[in-house]
């Protein structure tokens, strides 16, 4: 069911610094800023080779790993093992079934306090890894390693940093929706309950086909801008190897700092959403029809004045098109 209009994600070429600063970064939407500089490929078994190095890898029985609907097994294997099943579409040797998926995200030497780190955790690899300095050095949050399977699907979300996207080998789909469709993205959290946003289910989710869709394909040595609260959802075509870039945008004190995987909402988003839960709570001690009335003020007061408006000339150009 093809229930969303595609709109392309712009591309650039031979993109510097100052293009980005420029021309892409205040723009707030999703480029691709062309080609990164990345040779992590062929050569993943023989970089990592020189030790002993075993990972906590994902493993599903299908290729869709959308976490609300699938059990996630956590399983340990040799590194050369990992990349030689993960390339495969049918596994002699597998945990749960012949035609299981795998996906490394990589993590930090402490998971609870250490966000993960290209440099630290595969040090040989970062050395064939560069990326644009799009940001500066003590903006720097992580480098995720990326490693799925072919045809590994992962959920619709929002990361609240910035982040660069880099496709190191295989080629991959990515859907993107802009911050301001989430009220059609049936959230819960940082997350859309809408599963399979290709066929979606429009009795659950008829608002869904309001949401602006914006796609690409990402080929060897592509790199994707995409900024902090854009919601996402990856498709890896072919067995992939990619990066996550990501750099706090904002002041520090705004993140979380026991935070190490870069996700939790800022700190004043999250007591914002804690009182609403409270108000809320609060509104059950009114009869129905007072509790609606009451809800549709609260909506109109946070439309008044958190929602971001349009520029007068930019209202006035829309009424003089129309």
């Amino acid at each position: 069911m093809d229930c969303q209009e595609k709109l392309e994600v712009p591309v650039y070429s031979d993109v510097d610094r100052e293009t980005f600063l420029r021309d892409i970064y205040p723009l707030v939407t999703p480029r691709a800023p062309g080609a990164v500089c990345a040779r992590v490929d062929s050569e993943l078994s023989r970089a990592e080779g020189g030790r002993p190095r075993e990972l906590c890898v994902q493993v599903c029985h299908n290729r869709k790993l959308w976490k609300h609907n699938i059990i996630l097994y956590f399983r340990t294997l040799p590194f050369d093992k990992f990349i030689q099943r993960a390339a495969e579409a049918k596994h002699s040797d597998f945990f749960i079934s012949e035609d299981e998926s795998y996906y490394l995200r990589s993590l930090g030497e402490d998971v609870r306090k250490e966000p993960a780190d290209l440099r630290k955790q595969f040090p040989e690899l970062a050395k064939d890894f560069h990326v644009p300095q799009f940001f500066e050095p003590e903006q720097f949050f992580s480098s995720v390693f990326r490693i799925s399977s072919p045809g590994l699907q992962l959920w619709t979300h929002y990361d609240i940093m910035d982040n660069l996207l880099a496709q190191v080998t295989g080629r991959k789909r990515v859907v993107l929706y802009s911050p301001k469709d989430a009220l059609y993205l049936y959230l819960t959290g940082d997350k859309s309950e809408v599963l399979d946003i290709d066929t979606p289910d429009l009795q659950l989710y008829p608002e869904f086909v309001k949401a602006s869709r914006y796609e690409c394909i990402l080929e060897p040595g592509d790199l994707l801008f995409i900024p902090a609260l854009w919601f996402h959802n990856t498709l890896a075509l072919q067995f992939g190897v990619g990066v996550n870039v990501f750099w706090r945008h904002l002041p520090l004190e705004t993140y979380d700092k026991k935070d190490p995987y870069g996700n939790k909402d800022p700190v004043a988003a999250t007591r914002a959403l804690q009182s609403l839960e409270r108000t809320l709570g609060i509104l059950e001690e009114l009869p129905p029809d007072y509790r609606d009335f009451y809800a549709r003020r609260m909506v109109l007061r946070i439309q008044s004045r958190a929602y971001l408006r349009q520029p007068m000339k930019a209202v006035q150009a829309n009424l003089d098109t129309a």
